[in-house]
């Protein structure tokens, strides 16, 4: 047992189901659909299978008998640092690198040199850096042009099938030719162990040249590469996203050390020590979004913060987070806990957050749940004191053939009496036979909470697997939500045909207490059902719903 294994809360349940590090994802099929009202696909951005990456094609390639070896830890560092480009990080800007060819023109004239220089400077920018680069060389304008244009470096772009150190010397080269400023630079393709030397430069360079957006991932091995304490002097700094590397030691910093104009950071499988991360948020008075990956050290976050209004945290082994004054925090998401399966779980604690909306993806026996200094336990009785108002979304992985979980189920649904949408993935576990009449006569004779009898609008069930402890759980809610307008079943795939799906679904909504509701049913074509979460649909202002797959319209 580590160090730091010692200080993190025991789940008194023992261990429960192991999570891989890196998540999968599945697309949901619809299978039949109410004809009143359409749900709306919204565009997400879903985790890829661990070992095939979903399909798609890496941003770097293994041959196939480094591939076949799983345990290898070339493979496995690579198929993280692919992970973290394809799903973490942000979108690389949209070009076009297919060389086309331009007709000349019929009367000979250079119609293109014609246009005034704020048209020029536009079309350069949305070239390709290399490209350019080389219109500098058409004439003494172009190159005027060239030099007062804000750039794009992104080094996926620069020669795609060279090597790094050509990669490296080629970004270098064009950071020392242009005066700036870089509105983004994505360097993603450099081994920063060996070019440590320029890593330096760099930084230096970005911190003169005003980059406003800057992702740097260490090529690995190895990953206790050190970050430079330099990038702190890149103050221009708006959006900012590293992975795979040792952090600099943030106690050493100067006083008055800032990033004044951070509004989002991303620290993806980061080697930390206690209180980075909370010392770095409290640098960046402007912060609005932190997303945390692959912390592999008990986190401990204490959140104190004027601005943040998202904060997402997933594969990471957690301790404790504490919201203590975050006065415009939205949305709080807690996904895929490491090492609950060793019998770990995360505290999760809400103090002053009056605006708090979203909050997910909580389960019992890996989370604990604290509301203003109170545990909520089942059982507890509720009052003012453990009820968080203002939350209208709520994500929670239950499994229904454990006793303990769905007695924490109704206990979770106390703490929200305002509820609109419910979330519920349905975990996968050992059903006993007491445990199952245990859980039916529960359902039989439980009493609807505030939330669902009479504010919950919207309810998703996925990994509906049709088990008894699931229909009970249903007809339950069914026969209770008052205000229900939607609701969306997803069927673990596999579990049985279609219409055996929609002869299950019709049992469980027979009694249903809402004659206004529109049913969905949705099937999966994966191993283990949909993952409508995704870190870009969490910090993406336009989904209210950072949980939903489906965007219900009218």
């Amino acid at each position: 047992m580590g160090q730091w294994e010692g200080n993190q809360c025991r789940n008194p349940k023992g261990p429960t189901h192991h999570h891989p590090p890196l998540p999968h994802s599945t697309h949901p099929t619809p299978l039949s659909l109410s004809p009143s009202k359409s749900p709306k696909h919204s565009p997400t951005h879903l985790p890829p299978p661990s070992s095939t990456m979903a399909g798609r094609t890496p941003l770097t390639n293994a041959g196939a008998a480094t591939e076949a070896d799983a345990y290898e830890p070339y493979v496995a560092m690579k198929q993280l640092r692919a992970y973290i480009c394809t799903e973490l990080l942000p979108a690389f800007p949209a070009l076009d690198t297919r060389r086309l060819t331009a007709l000349p023109s019929s009367s000979g004239i250079d119609r293109i040199s014609l246009l005034p220089d704020a048209l020029l400077r536009n079309i350069v920018s949305r070239l390709p850096v290399t490209d350019a680069a080389r219109t500098s060389v058409l004439a003494s304008r172009w190159r005027r042009v060239w030099l007062s244009v804000p750039l794009a470096l992104i080094d996926e772009y620069l020669r795609p099938s060279g090597n790094p150190p050509t990669v490296t010397a080629a970004v270098s080269q064009i950071l020392d030719a242009h005066p700036g400023p870089f509105r983004c630079v994505h360097l993603v393709r450099s081994h920063m162990d060996a070019c440590q030397p320029q890593l330096a430069s760099w930084l230096e360079l970005f911190a003169t040249k005003g980059v406003q957006e800057l992702v740097l991932v260490n090529r690995p091995w190895p990953l206790e590469v050190p970050l430079p304490a330099t990038l702190f002097s890149v103050t221009t700094l708006t959006r900012l996203y590293i992975g795979i590397w040792k952090f600099p030691d943030v106690a050493r910093l100067p006083r008055g050390t800032s990033f004044p104009c951070l509004r989002e950071l991303g620290v993806c499988t980061i080697l930390t020590k206690d209180g980075d991360i909370e010392a770095l948020v409290a640098r960046s008075p402007v912060l609005e979004i932190l997303n945390i990956q692959g912390s592999n050290k008990g986190l401990r976050l204490r959140l104190v913060s004027q601005s943040l209004w998202c904060v997402q945290i997933c594969g990471s082994v957690v301790e404790d987070i504490a919201v203590v004054k975050a006065p415009c925090l939205d949305r709080l998401i807690v996904e895929h806990p490491r090492d609950s399966a060793r019998g770990l779980c995360t505290r999760v604690r809400i103090g002053d957050c009056p605006k708090l909306h979203a909050l997910g993806i909580l389960k019992a026996g890996n989370h604990i749940l604290e509301i203003q200094g109170t545990v909520i336990v089942a059982g507890i009785k509720p009052r003012p004191s453990t009820m968080v108002m203002n939350v209208k979304i709520l994500s929670l992985n239950v499994c229904f053939g454990d006793h303990d979980d769905i007695k924490m189920l109704t206990a979770f649904l106390r703490c929200f009496p305002n509820l609109e949408t419910l979330h519920i993935m349905s975990a996968k576990g050992v059903y006993q036979a007491g445990n199952v009449r245990l859980n039916l006569r529960f359902w039989e004779s439980a009493k609807p909470t505030k939330s669902v009898e009479f504010s919950i609008k919207v309810i998703s069930f996925c990994e509906f697997r049709g088990e008894l402890g699931e229909a009970a759980f249903l007809k339950f809610f069914f026969r209770s939500a008052r205000a229900l307008e939607s609701a969306m079943i997803t069927m673990r795939s596999g579990s049985f045909s279609t219409d055996e799906l929609s002869s299950r679904v019709k049992q469980v909504y027979q009694k249903m207490v809402s004659k206004s509701c529109k049913m969905i049913v949705l099937g999966s074509d994966g191993p283990e059902g949909g993952r409508p979460w995704s870190f870009k649909r969490g910090t993406d202002y336009c989904f209210k719903d950072p949980f939903s797959a489906v965007e219900w319209v009218g």
